[in-house]
């Protein structure tokens, strides 16, 4: 499933899910795709309002310092999306490819910008799951991506790889705070 160092756990739900969300169309050889996952502490609901938001990647991620999306936010919608100082870009054009509200898929191809991930796409799926008998989130990520000429496979697959964790991290992250901040304890006072 990885062209490059594999993060999958060698568990049957995540198998299942990647099998059922993350088939990205016929991968040539000139390109890369990988799958990581991320197991969240926070409830499924609270992880997709974030991962939703086409219109606001800003809201987790942290390279992206702007984003103006164009019409409504339906799939072919675009966002041109200002990427922070530090990363070989500034600006990146991307298109919704898929907004799933009820199995919790979401999926974006870039098609256009100021750096070197051509014909790259990604699937995101959100999968409710228990960790330590609480309410948690399994998130599962895919790309492909063509290898820029220059760069191996690895490189650009360890690369990406290493966007996409800063992001789940992130994601992460912002969704146990908010998920604390919204735990209330019961009062038994009386």
């Amino acid at each position: 499933m990885s062209s490059c160092g594999n993060t999958i756990n060698n568990n049957s739900l995540e198998m299942e899910y990647i099998k059922k969300h993350h088939r990205h169309d016929q991968i040539s050889d000139n390109q890369c795709t990988s799958v990581l996952v991320k197991h969240i502490k926070a409830p499924v609901h609270l992880v997709w309002s974030l991962v939703r938001r086409f219109d606001q990647p800003q809201k987790y991620k942290p390279f992206v310092s702007r984003c103006v999306a164009q019409g409504n936010l339906e799939i072919g919608s675009l966002r041109e999306v200002d990427v922070k100082s530090g990363l070989p870009a500034t600006t990146s054009t991307e298109r919704l490819e898929l907004l799933d509200d009820d199995q919790h898929i979401f999926s974006v191809r870039i098609i256009g910008g100021d750096h070197r991930l051509r014909n790259y796409s990604s699937i995101i799926s959100v999968h409710p799951e228990i960790i330590e008998g609480r309410p948690g989130t399994l998130v599962v990520e895919s790309f492909v991506v063509d290898v820029p000429e220059g760069n191996t496979k690895d490189e650009t697959c360890y690369f990406v790889q290493a966007l996409i964790k800063c992001n789940l991290k992130s994601l992460a992250d912002v969704s146990e705070r908010l998920s604390v901040q919204d735990r209330t304890e019961p009062i038994d006072r009386m």
